[in-house]
């Protein structure tokens, strides 16, 4: 799910119709190319399944490149630099975004993948088996049945606002748990919406955000970590 209303495919944004439709080389020409091949067998599997499991929105097929695979590039390489957590809970994974991705990233990471859509998570197991991920494990059910202090990393891209998001997991994290949301600079009225007795279990946080290539769009991480 694309995040807020910086959808750089929506008539009022600046970019221009690519001539091309897999341009990671060339927003990450340090990137190995190892990594850069799984990732266009990911963005290929994506949309080869999106007409019969709906992964992303059909408007966002032709940019996958830049609004799904860079924007979790970016936003996946500024959580791996905050957190030393070597387990990372993927939370509403669904399509894998962007918990795929960071398991592409780093090896040495073990992702967890959690979704309870039946369907979506049979298109992650087959993700991960053609692209030789063996750092991806899979939990199919709602996030709020993870076991009781769990978790101590998670992110989240496109799952709920951070209300709710905070309030599912509130059992499976442990506390000083790190949960990381992708959000759109509505993360501030996001914030501001979180009820006063939840802020007492919570820590809020802006730790990084970003500008993807070619747009006006601009993305935050914020982090909430479980303080009690």
């Amino acid at each position: 799910m694309y995040r807020g209303s910086d959808d750089p495919t929506n008539k009022d944004s600046k970019i221009e119709k690519p001539k091309k439709f897999w341009r990671i080389p060339d927003f990450f020409p340090n990137l190995d190319t190892e990594i850069q091949q799984k990732l266009l067998a990911y963005q290929t599997e994506l949309i080869h399944f999106n007409g019969r499991i709906n992964l992303i929105s059909t408007r966002t097929e032709q940019q996958a490149d830049l609004i799904h695979i860079t924007d979790c590039v970016m936003a996946s390489s500024i959580i791996l630099k905050a957190t030393e957590q070597k387990q990372i809970f993927d939370i509403g994974s669904g399509n894998g975004l962007p918990g795929i991705i960071i398991a592409v990233l780093d090896p040495t990471r073990q992702v967890i993948v959690v979704d309870k859509d039946a369907r979506k998570m049979e298109f992650l197991k087959h993700v991960c088996s053609r692209l030789s991920l063996r750092n991806v494990n899979f939990y199919h059910d709602r996030a709020e049945n993870i076991d009781a202090n769990l978790i101590h990393c998670a992110v989240s891209r496109g799952f709920a606002s951070i209300t709710k998001a905070i309030l599912a997991l509130r059992k499976p994290c442990a506390v000083g748990a790190e949960y990381f949301h992708m959000k759109s600079d509505s993360w501030v009225t996001e914030i501001a919406q979180i009820p006063t007795q939840v802020c007492s279990f919570w820590e809020p946080s802006l730790i990084g955000e970003y500008e993807l290539p070619l747009t006006n769009a601009k993305f935050s991480i914020v982090l909430t970590k479980k303080i009690l």
